[in-house]
């Protein structure tokens, strides 16, 4: 595993693939898909949307998927 990934640190400036959002979000591939979806049901803005990379690849970066699970830490109630 890329250094930068382990043990939680992220890089401004770092792209990384659906398998890496899967593994900080706990969340599914498909459950990501969908709340990237507009016409999905499970929409949700606050998700943040993939960068193309290529015409075949896409990939998020690390600093929106971690600002994304910080705003959901906030969120919950102690």
């Amino acid at each position: 595993m890329n250094a930068s990934i382990t043990g939680q640190t992220f890089q401004m400036n770092q792209i990384i693939n659906i398998k890496h959002v899967v593994e900080f979000t706990a969340l599914s591939r498909s459950k990501i898909y969908e709340m990237i979806n507009k016409d999905s049901k499970y929409y949700d803005p606050t998700f943040p949307q993939p960068v193309r990379l290529t015409e075949m690849r896409i990939g998020w970066s690390a600093w929106e998927i971690h600002q994304w699970i910080d705003s959901k830490l906030k969120q919950r109630k102690e």
